[in-house]
Parts: structure tokens; sequence; C-alpha cells
């Protein structure tokens, strides 16, 4: 039997426009999807005992039994003839906007490796759960899937011109508390940003404009980061998430609790991920501040991850 493993995620800096080769931040979490494979004479059969948002296994089951095919020929796996028996589990929830599809894809990418004795290097597990990717997202940026392989902190651009993307380590001088809020509502990453896609085309002066911005900001919030300035570390997060409504991801139950979370002294919080739905996360320094914003959304009613960044 293989076993494998792949890290959340939460983007703390400009999802979507990643996509288009614009830098962004992103942050492994301290929890993990795991998987188990085991080879069979019956199919592909997946069993997935992730807890999370109600619906988000059905809603994604289609997209996962893609996601597998796309795994198994990017490995050189016939998925015609291959008959495996799959375990999905860990801590990491499946909620929409914490990389749980590409951690899940990383999971079971290493766990069959493990199983065919493939003895793969991390960058090119990190290639196949790309290739993975393309079921959830259709042209994903290679982000999620990238926290999900390595870990920590990362600073993460596309290439858009067919060179390697970048990928580099970024140290903070401690980890640092969030919470992240789920809205409940499962998003359809794919259609988000084919959405992003046609609305830049319609209107592209707009959104140059906007990818400027982003742009700029990404490099303001690493400086800030290393400097270990989290109060402008937040500020940039909040006009981060100016910029994602100004592009059209986020909703009225994203805005709520990000708006909920600057009230009771979040340092910033925006959307992550997708959007249209799914999480937003919340700078919260200290286990104090962390565990008040927390308790005051699980009051109303949300599901509230309580994590660290840099780990």
């Amino acid at each position: 039997m293989g076993h494998g493993s792949g890290f959340g995620k939460t983007i703390l800096f400009n999802e979507h426009f990643v996509v288009y080769g614009i830098p962004g931040v992103v942050s492994a979490i301290e929890l993990t999807a795991s998987a188990e494979v085991r080879r069979t004479e019956k199919g592909i059969n997946i069993k997935d005992e992730r807890k999370g948002a109600i619906g988000y296994t059905q809603k994604k089951l289609t997209q996962q039994k893609d996601s597998i095919s796309r795994i198994l020929k990017a490995l050189g796996l016939e998925p015609e003839l291959a008959s495996l028996e799959i375990l999905l589990g860990g801590e990491l929830p499946g909620f929409s906007g914490i990389g749980a599809s590409a951690a899940s894809s990383v999971a079971i990418v290493r766990a069959i490796v493990d199983e065919y004795n493939l003895g793969l290097s991390k960058e090119r597990i990190n290639g196949v759960a790309y290739e993975a990717e393309k079921a959830y997202a259709g042209n994903p940026s290679g982000i999620d899937n990238t926290a999900a392989t390595y870990g920590g902190l990362i600073w993460f651009r596309k290439s858009v011109i067919g060179r390697s993307n970048t990928i580099e380590k970024l140290s903070l001088r401690k980890p640092v508390e969030i919470i992240i809020g789920n809205t409940g509502i499962v998003a359809d990453t794919k259609a988000m940003v084919e959405g992003v896609a046609a609305r830049k085309k319609r209107n592209p002066v707009k959104f140059d404009q906007l990818f400027r911005q982003a742009e700029d900001l990404a490099f303001k919030a690493r400086i800030n980061l290393i400097d270990f300035n989290l109060r402008k570390v937040g500020v940039l997060m909040n006009e981060n998430h100016q910029l994602l409504q100004e592009i059209n991801v986020s909703c009225e139950e994203l805005d709520y609790l990000v708006n909920l979370a600057r009230e009771k002294g979040a340092y910033g919080a925006k959307l992550t991920g997708g959007g249209g739905g799914g999480c937003m996360v919340a700078l919260t320094p200290g286990k104090k501040l962390q565990e008040e914003i927390a308790t005051t959304m699980k009051n109303e009613g949300f599901q509230v991850l309580k994590t660290r960044i840099g780990i």
C-alpha cells in the first residue's frame, strides 16, 4: 500500500492575478490531506473520509475522477487499465479556498508513486499535481499544488513564456496565527477563473490597471513579510481584497466575514482561494486575538479553522 500527504494552504496575496504572471504569496497551513493507495482488480474506487462543508465531496466528485485520470496519464500509467483503491483522509477539511483539491492531488500522487515505487522528485510530483489541478481549475496558476507539495511560505510567479515558474521560499521570524472562515458555499474554481478571463477580455484597460496595482502590492507585501511588519501586511491584505472585489470574485458572504474580522481587531482580512464562496483569511497574531475572532465567527454559525502561517 502506498501512502502520501499534501499541505493545505492559504493565499495571502493575489489569487487570480497569479494566473497571468503576477507574483503571489502563499503559505502552507498546519493541516494536511492524506491518501492511501493500493492496487486492486476492480477499477478506480475512491473513498473520501475528509470532513468538510456539506456537499463538497459530492460536488467535486466528477472533477476528482478527472484529476485522477490526469495523474495516471502524467505518470505514464494507463487510466483504462489501472485499478486502484484510493482512501482520502487527513485533518484538512474539504473546504473551498484552502487548497483541498491540490492537497489531495499531491497526496494521491505521492501515494501512487509510493505504491509503484517510482521514486519521483518533489519537482516532478508538483508537475503531476499541476496536471491534476486542471480538472478543478481549468487554467490553474500552479500556486495551490506548489504550496501543497513544498509547504512553507512561498513567493510564486507563474511563467507566461514557457520557462519554469518562480518558486522561492520566504521566512518569517516566527509563525503567525491566522483564522480561516468558511462561508459554507462550495465554489467552482474553474468557473471563477473563466469569469475573470472573460471580464478581462471585455475591459482590458481597467483590468490592466488593476493588475499593475496587484503586482506593486505583491512586492510591498514581500518586503513587509520579511521585515515582519505585520500591521502593514494586514493593510496590504485589505487592499488586496479590494482589488479582488473589483475583478468580481468576492461575494456577500465573504465580504461579511472579512468585515467582521476587521471589526473585531484582525490586522487584515481578505478572501482566499478562488472566491465566489469558499473561505476568507484573517491575520490574527497571538492566540488571544485569534481565539476572540474565531469565537465570534463560530457564534454566528460559521465554520472556522485556527492555524498559522510561516510554519
